[in-house]
């Protein structure tokens, strides 16, 4: 009896430590298009760094500031297809973006505190990429 109240013990342990790790962010959607943004703390950056190796796009996105790069949040990200059509729109939620292309090209746009970048990228099917986008 001993020995099956410290096993369950010990599953109980287990499975309440599990939950202290963090999980990645949930999917969102814009105009169909999935991706998750976040990456606010150490476990929820690596939760979503592992994630991205399965995600054609990872947006990594920071500043400079009191001359070294800090991780922002609040930029908003539009993608155009080749037909200089908007595909994507949405806020990132944090310095990480994974966004779920297709495969073709594209136009990054950026904006943040009112400046804004612009990126061409060319998603290719089965790979992922990573496009930092740095503000000064």
């Amino acid at each position: 009896m001993k020995t099956l109240i410290r096993s369950l013990a010990l599953v109980l342990c287990l499975l309440s430590g599990s939950s202290v790790w963090a999980q990645i962010p949930q999917t969102q959607y814009s105009q169909g298009i999935s991706y998750i943004t976040g990456g606010v703390g150490e476990e929820e950056s690596t939760a979503i760094l592992t994630e991205a190796k399965q995600w054609p796009v990872l947006l990594e996105l920071s500043q400079l500031e009191n001359g070294r790069g800090v991780w922002i949040f609040g930029s908003q990200i539009k993608i155009l297809n080749a037909q200089n059509a908007v595909v994507f729109d949405a806020k990132a939620e944090g310095p990480y973006m994974l966004i779920n292309l297709t495969a073709g090209d594209y136009a990054i746009q950026a904006s943040y505190q009112g400046v804004e970048q612009k990126r061409s990228i060319s998603v290719k099917a089965g790979q992922s990429q990573k496009i930092s986008i740095f503000w000064k």
